[in-house]
Parts: C-alpha cells; structure tokens; sequence
C-alpha cells in the first residue's frame, strides 16, 4: 500500500490550512458488508475460526468498547469479519486518511494521532458510543509489534474507559502475526489466524473498578510472545524467506555488541562485523543462539539501551529525509535534515534551517516508528498538534528504528521513576 506525497517547502506546508475536525458518521450496513467481502479471501487463506466467551452478556444492538491486540493488517480484517452484524467505529492513525479521507470516513473510520495526547479522540469516542449508538474498535498499543510480543499501553487507557462507562470486549488474535510480521518486508507465510472474543467488562465494573485495576486486567489480557507460542503449540513456518529482514529487530550482535551490522537474509541472520550466524527454525527458534527466542534477544536489546540511558551515553543521530502530515490530501517531502535522539530527547533540524523541532522523553510513552512506512523506507515520526515529522534515515544502519523506539520507551518509564525490572 502507497501513501500520496507531493513535494513543497517547509514554510509553504505550514502556512497550510490544517484539516477541520469532522465528528464520525453512522457507518451503514452496506460499508460493513463491503468491509467483510473485501476480507473474505484473506480469512479463507488463513482458514480463520475464532471463540467468544462472556459474549452472551452484550445487548444486540448495546455499543461497547472493542480493544484488540496489534500484529498486522490482518487485524482490520479480523475485526471486519467479526463485526460485520454490528455498526462500528474503528481508530487509525490519521496518516491512512491521506488521498482518501471521504472514503474512511464512510467505512466509519476515526483518524488519531499516535502516542500523542488527542482531546479530539475523546468527542469523537463518545459521539460514535453515546449519539450515535456504535461500538468503537481501538488498537491501545498503537502501533504493531515488532519483536512479536505485547508493545506498552497508555497509562491513560483506564482513565478513559472509566469516563465511557461502557462494556469492554478484548479480542486475541492468533496467528496473524507469525503470516505477516512487520520486519519481514510484506511476504506472508502460510499460517492459520485465529481469533478470541472475550467480555472483559461490564458498565458497573469499570465503575467500581479504579483506572489504575482497570490498567492491571487490560495488562494481563495484552501479554504475549507469538514466537515461544509459535513453538509450544508446533506451529511450523517453512517459508525460506522467514528471517528476511529480522535485523530491523535483531539488530544488535549478542556475541561482539557490534549494532547495524546484522543481516536477516533467508533462513538465517548473521553478524557481518563477527560472523556470527544463528538460523530461524520452522519452529520459532534461534538455533545455538545466546537467545532462543526473537522476544528474548529483543529484551537483552531493550536492557541494553536502558543500561546506555541510565549511564547518559546513548544517542543516535541521522541524515534524514522528512515529510510532513498537515492535512489529509498529501504527505509533503518537504527536504533533508538532521535528527537526533539522546538523553535530552528527540532534536530535529533541516529544511535550509527552516525547521526546528524537539521532542522531550516525557512526551509519549512510546514512538511511532515503523519498517518499510507505504513503501518508502523504515521511519520515526515526531511531532504535536501542528504536525507530525516523518523522519527516514539515509543510512539505516547509523538509525536504527527499533532501538530509538525501545530508547523512548525507556527514557519515558525512567522519567516516571519506574526502576523496576524490564518488562
């Protein structure tokens, strides 16, 4: 999928008008079962099945709040097919609204942006629950798993459940990761995806509950690791393509400490400063690896960065090209810059020193980065309610996306005082 772009300057891409918020719209009968035909034939390769438990408690027609975990596109249609008999809204990052803003609007979609705080989300949330009577599908972790286990979810998630006061559903999808993970360059493997639909929550218990009880079972509920699933249940992936890419996630040598020069190519991923070489089995194993498991080699990256925030000696800067989201009709290539990630945050520049951006650690939780981003390239987005940078470094190695979202996350937690173990 291709995102429309057009070239401009900086000071012309400002001067901008800036898209008038919309509030969502009924979604018709007709938009669902479009949404469900146009899903049939990747449910039917996926030979997807799924459960309900607790379902029996949700009124027919009783909107209610559906939040599902994030691995793929296959989500979307997952939802698609599950939902079709009941009008719905789903939240998406407002970049998937550029060249056809009036379509997803019509399909009953609600643009946000990610990791950022949106006071507009919220109107939209109850317009779509309370005036008009839908349920409300949300992704809380925002963006997709890299490394194939659960990404953070925002503090302020149980705070707002508690104001919607209505029933919440989760849905746990299975499998659909493992098809098509996000580093492995848009080639599906043949996996069955499965999905469980479970009643979580009823209006009078987020009442009861406080937010923070509320984040604790939300917490429980998005905990996972597709790959050590992958090998407990014998699940065989042998497509010779499986490890293409994983260097965007493994992208430090556990064995030299060497970062930029892993290759994921075929079934294997090799260290090219070292030599070192581990191959990723049709079970889900790295074999003779320090770590078995991809979630388990991410998580020593993950205390290894922190390690690096903790002694004040992390930083990564790049050459990038930058394009800016200001309204829905285009994603503007606005020209090259510099960015920079350290202690401090995030600092960009560029633009023939027309830009000037930064970024503190306490700003989000988490940051949007993503591998291949509408087919342009690996990219981290910055920015605030007057627009949103996406950044693509020149040189993927001197970048690399996944470490400076793992560095975010942890700059974030150790400015909310967490000292406690790695999660």
């Amino acid at each position: 999928m291709k995102i429309k772009e057009k070239q401009s300057s900086y000071s012309a891409v400002m001067a901008m008008e800036r898209e008038k918020h919309r509030y969502p719209k009924r979604q018709s009968a007709a938009a669902r079962m479009i949404l469900k035909l146009a899903s049939a034939p990747e449910m039917r390769a996926t030979g997807f099945s799924f459960t309900q438990e607790g379902m029996e408690k949700l009124g027919r027609d009783e909107p209610c709040l559906i939040l599902m975990n994030h691995s793929s596109f296959t989500d979307l249609q997952i939802t698609s097919t599950l939902f079709s008999d009941r009008q719905y809204h789903i939240v998406c990052t407002n970049d998937g609204f550029v060249g056809k803003n009036a379509l997803m609007r019509w399909i009953g979609c609600i643009p946000t942006r990610k990791f950022e705080a949106d006071p507009l989300l919220v109107k939209d949330l109850r317009c779509a629950l309370v005036e008009l009577g839908s349920s409300v599908i949300m992704f809380p972790e925002a963006s997709y798993s890299f490394d194939g286990s659960e990404t953070p979810l925002p503090e302020s998630l149980g705070k707002l459940i508690r104001m919607l006061n209505v029933s919440v559903v989760t849905v746990r999808a299975r499998g659909s990761f493992l098809r098509d993970p996000l580093y492995n360059n848009l080639q599906k493997r043949n996996v069955s995806v499965s999905a469980h639909v479970k009643y979580l929550l009823s209006p009078g218990d987020t009442k009861e509950k406080s937010a923070q009880e509320i984040n604790g079972i939300l917490a429980g509920e998005f905990r996972y690791d597709h790959f050590r699933e992958q090998h407990e249940l014998g699940i065989r992936i042998t497509e010779p393509f499986r490890a293409d890419g994983l260097h965007r996630v493994l992208y430090k040598c556990p064995v030299c400490g060497c970062e930029g020069r892993m290759l994921g190519e075929g079934t294997v991923i090799r260290c090219l400063e070292c030599g070192g070489a581990w191959e990723l089995g049709e079970d889900g194993v790295l074999k003779d690896s320090p770590y078995p498991y991809v979630t388990d080699w991410y998580r020593w990256e993950r205390q290894q960065v922190r390690s690096e925030i903790l002694r004040g000696t992390y930083r990564m800067e790049a050459d990038v090209d930058i394009r800016i989201l200001r309204d829905m009709k285009a994603v503007y290539l606005v020209g090259e810059g510099r960015l920079v990630h350290d202690c401090s945050g995030f600092h960009l520049t560029g633009c023939g020193g027309e830009l000037e951006y930064s970024q503190s650690p306490k700003a989000s939780y988490s940051l949007y980065a993503d591998y291949f981003w509408y087919e342009i390239g690996d990219m981290i987005s910055i920015g605030d309610h007057k627009a949103q940078y996406y950044c693509f470094p020149k040189d993927q190695s001197s970048a690399i996306v996944a470490k400076a979202r793992l560095a975010c996350e942890e700059m974030y937690s150790i400015s909310r005082g967490r000292k406690g173990e790695i999660r």
